[in-house]
């Protein structure tokens, strides 16, 4: 097994929120002096040159985080009209953020059924939405909500000014069992 893949994956997956070091000793099953020096040897070999990323330590986690020496070259990508696009997932979750605000990723990674930690943060870097806080839930994750920039990009004054959702009326359930097929006699 190998343990620096692992906690690299990890890494990952917690993203934004990042791990603290009593949580990645549990996950990963090792006391905190291995879990040290393989976080150690992670961020040491993170440091080479030619890797874009690094480990940080902040607010009492370890995190995944860009180089501050390739600012300018994520500055030019978010700045860039061609990569500047909102998809449909990104719309998806900047309604689920408009109409729920304030709201947690794990709040709207529930709604959707899926992931929405990269989504969050390409909507963070191009201004649309912004942390508001940390929820009361355990854990205290961040809370997001759209800025002057989201009302601006999409001519509206107001969160007020947003068109009403028609919820759908969900048919009754069928058992899982009944069958409109009859069996023969």
């Amino acid at each position: 097994m190998n343990k620096l893949g692992i906690i690299e994956g990890i890494l990952f997956v917690v993203g934004d929120e990042g791990i603290t070091l009593n949580n990645l000793c549990e996950i990963i099953n090792v006391n905190i002096d291995e879990a040290k020096d393989l976080l150690l040897k992670l961020k040491t070999n993170y440091e080479q040159s030619d890797r874009g990323l690094r480990i940080s330590y902040l607010g009492n986690a370890f995190k995944l985080t860009t180089k501050e020496e390739h600012k300018e070259y994520y500055q030019k990508l978010i700045e860039n009209p061609e990569t500047n696009t909102l998809t449909p997932s990104t719309l998806e979750v900047l309604a689920i953020i408009a109409y729920n605000e304030p709201i947690t990723r794990v709040e709207i990674d529930e709604m959707r059924g899926v992931s929405s930690v990269q989504i969050i943060r390409k909507l963070v870097a191009k201004g649309l939405i912004k942390e508001a806080g940390k929820s009361k839930l355990p854990g205290r994750p961040n809370l997001y909500r759209t800025t002057h920039e989201f009302l601006d990009a999409f001519g509206l004054s107001s969160l007020s000014d947003l068109p009403e959702i028609e919820e759908e009326q969900v048919e009754e359930e069928t058992e899982l069992f009944t069958s409109i097929y009859k069996e023969e006699q």
